[in-house]
């Protein structure tokens, strides 16, 4: 999704989880160029905005109305990325969509 929208990652942070030390993780990071940050383990609100995340999309993409099948859900999910991070606006940021905030991640600009 980022690179889609020219975004260049340097860093990803991830938990301890298995997928994220598996070599194939690894092996994406490199081909991409960007470095791998473990969080402390056991504690998620180091990554909590990775956390809420992953509960508001389960809410309201995954679970959020029936689908008929898989496929279906795998269709909806990039309208509801999209949605999420360009149009939505975050209480968190200020009212911002983080579209608008990746493009200031200081917060320098007024």
């Amino acid at each position: 999704w980022l690179a889609r929208h020219g975004v260049t990652v340097q860093r990803v942070m991830t938990d301890n989880g298995s997928a994220y030390r598996s070599k194939l993780f690894a092996r994406a990071l490199q081909a991409a160029g960007a470095r791998h940050v473990r969080t402390r383990p056991y504690t998620p609100r180091t990554n909590g905005k990775a956390e809420r995340f992953i509960q508001t999309s389960l809410r309201e993409w995954a679970y959020g109305r029936p689908y008929a099948c898989s496929d279906d859900r795998a269709k909806a999910i990039k309208p509801w990325t999209d949605s999420y991070n360009l149009a939505r606006p975050h209480s968190g940021i200020k009212g911002l969509t983080p579209w608008q905030r990746v493009n200031n991640l200081l917060g320098n600009d007024t």
